[in-house]
Parts: C-alpha cells; sequence; structure tokens
C-alpha cells in the first residue's frame, strides 16, 4: 500500500472540515451580532450564547488551520526499522482478540478516521497515548496501553 495516495485524501478532509468550521463560526458570529438578539432584560441570554457558541466555533476552526498546516508541511517516507515508527508511519496493529486496525501516526488530525482502499485508517497524534507508545516500535513488537483502568495489549503487525 503507497501511504503517500493517503495524504492528499486527509489533507482534502481537513480542508473540508476547516470550510465547515469557519461557515459555522460567522453563522455564529451573526447571530450573536443580531439586532434582534440583544438582551431585552437579565433573562434574555440568545445573544450571550451566540456568543460563546461563535468564539468555540472560531476556536474550533484555527485548531482544524493549524492541524491542516502541520500536514500539509509533512513529509511521508518510508519506514525505516532502524529508527521503528516515527510520524508518518502507516501501521497495522492486532488486539488481544486478533482484530486488526490500521493507523497513521500523524502530525494532528488524532481521531479522524478514513476509508482507503476498503480499509478504515484513523489517524492518531505521537500525544495521544497509543501514539507515544508506537514511536521507535517495528513489526512484531507488542504495545501495552493502559486505558481507564484497563490494560490494552497491541502486536504490531506491519509498517509502511
Amino acid at each position: 500500500m503507497d501511504k503517500n495516495t493517503l495524504h492528499p485524501l486527509i489533507i482534502e478532509r481537513l480542508q473540508a472540515a476547516l470550510e465547515l468550521a469557519q461557515r459555522a463560526a460567522l453563522s455564529a458570529y451573526e447571530a450573536a451580532t443580531d439586532e434582534q438578539n440583544i438582551a431585552e432584560n437579565k433573562y434574555d441570554t440568545l445573544g450571550l450564547e451566540a456568543s460563546y457558541l461563535a468564539t468555540g466555533q472560531a476556536r474550533r476552526a484555527q485548531e482544524i488551520r493549524q492541524s491542516l498546516s502541520a500536514w500539509q508541511q509533512l513529509t511521508l517516507r518510508p519506514f525505516d526499522p532502524l529508527q521503528g515508527i516515527q510520524l508518518g508511519a502507516l501501521v497495522w496493529l492486532a488486539d488481544a482478540r486478533e482484530r486488526e486496525q490500521c493507523l497513521l501516526l500523524g502530525p494532528d488530525g488524532a481521531g479522524l478516521k478514513l476509508q482507503w482502499l476498503g480499509q478504515e485508517v484513523m489517524l492518531v497524534s505521537p500525544r495521544a497515548p497509543l501514539g507515544q507508545r508506537l514511536l521507535g516500535c517495528g513489526p512484531g513488537d507488542e504495545v501495552e496501553l493502559r486505558i481507564a483502568g484497563g490494560v490494552q495489549h497491541f502486536e504490531v503487525l506491519r509498517v509502511v
């Protein structure tokens, strides 16, 4: 599998998410500044609520903008067994029940899922616990992840 074909799909998806977030922020801003939403008494909070929403939407748009920039600057390199898993690695894992999953270790955009060649690929950041544990690993290595008092074990099947 060529992960270089996946890279533009991620950028495209992030650009679409950014456009959506920017439209939502603009819509919330317009609602917050609309004359009809001026408070008539202390219990009339529609304008205030719209203002909070606009602020949150603007923050979300900025986060997506930063993620998009990081992905645009990322150069995907082939897997180097001497360095192990690094940023840009496409990794297949199996859990204790032998369920497989495919992850792309990226600079940001964690949690984003894409369908690629009939396979679901989830983006994982090195800031995420699983992303941290994968750094430096290679095929055949086992990774242990402690979540909410439980322990999950994964085996690295292959890396591209």
